[in-house]
């Protein structure tokens, strides 16, 4: 039997934020990974819970599964990860893309966190390079550094037959991700994009959100094919000079993320919390006039 027939997925919606966490796994060895976990945040109290995680952790004993990491493919500005939740349920480390640092020192600045964050990346577990491969049973997994969207964004190829992208981009009849956050670009972003159009056109890409227009159910899944000939922002060999214009217009007509306040300065902890104050609660913090 071939070895990459065994590789099987389960998608998993968070509706709140129409973000798609995936459990990848080999039905054979039961081994797996989880990508791009969601902790449930209700803003205006402050509340957080961990429903949507359970759902992720009733899955993995359901199926028997060992889980060798928590992966990451950037720092998201829409939902809070929950990460850690799983880590403490699952013993496995969390690791996310190298440039990280860059967006920790970015937003250290943006939220002027406590001088004890340091922005060298040590909230996770691993960090992850352009180019790195690691296995995990008969899965083989190798990064792509795909920036735009932010500085530290990364794409995790399985097999070379199964991409998972985070927000680079979205369904062909979405487009791609927003590229004006703090260390965003648009021309960066195309680039990213042209690097996962090298793959081979059956590869299937799994996105990490879906804005579906009236009519259409959420998906999760498109290929590297239906993109190049199809995405609405880069598809039928846009040009970057195209992109960037109608992206960077795009974009100053988009209100911030409902969540990007809270996200942020929570994700580029791996998830964890800032230190309680004296009171023993724990605040995030809302700048003003900077985002």
């Amino acid at each position: 039997m071939n070895k990459h027939n065994s590789i099987e997925l389960e998608a998993f919606l968070d509706n709140d934020s129409e973000t798609f966490s995936y459990v990848v796994f080999d039905s054979d060895e039961r081994d797996a990974v989880i990508i791009d976990p969601v902790l449930d945040f209700d803003y205006p109290s402050g509340k957080t819970c961990t429903n949507g995680a359970q759902r992720i952790l009733d899955f993995i004993h359901t199926n028997s599964l060992s889980v060798a990491w928590i992966l990451e493919t950037h720092a998201h500005a829409d939902h809070l990860s929950a990460a850690p939740f799983l880590k403490k349920q699952l013993d496995a480390p969390i690791a996310i893309g190298e440039h990280i640092t860059d967006v920790q020192k970015i937003f250290k600045q943006v939220y002027n966190l406590e001088k004890e964050f340091l922005p060298n990346g040590e909230h996770f577990d691993k960090l992850l390079s352009d180019g790195e491969t690691f296995q995990v049973g008969s899965m083989n997994f190798r990064v792509i550094h795909t920036p735009g969207h932010t500085p530290a964004d990364i794409a995790y190829v399985v097999n070379e037959n199964k991409v998972f992208v985070g927000d680079t981009l979205f369904n062909p009849d979405v487009g791609t991700a927003r590229c004006d956050f703090p260390g965003g670009s648009a021309n960066t972003l195309y680039q990213s994009i042209q690097k996962l159009f090298q793959l081979d056109g059956t590869t299937d890409v799994y996105i990490c959100h879906d804005y579906p227009p009236e009519g259409r159910e959420h998906q999760c899944k498109t290929t590297i094919q239906e993109q190049k000939q199809n995405n609405i922002h880069v598809g039928g060999q846009a040009s970057e000079e195209q992109f960037v214009k109608w992206r960077e217009e795009r974009d100053a007509t988009l209100d911030m993320p409902r969540l990007i306040i809270p996200s942020i300065q929570v994700n580029i902890r791996a998830g964890q919390m800032p230190p309680a104050e004296s009171n023993g609660t724990v605040y995030l913090k809302v700048p003003l006039n900077r985002l």
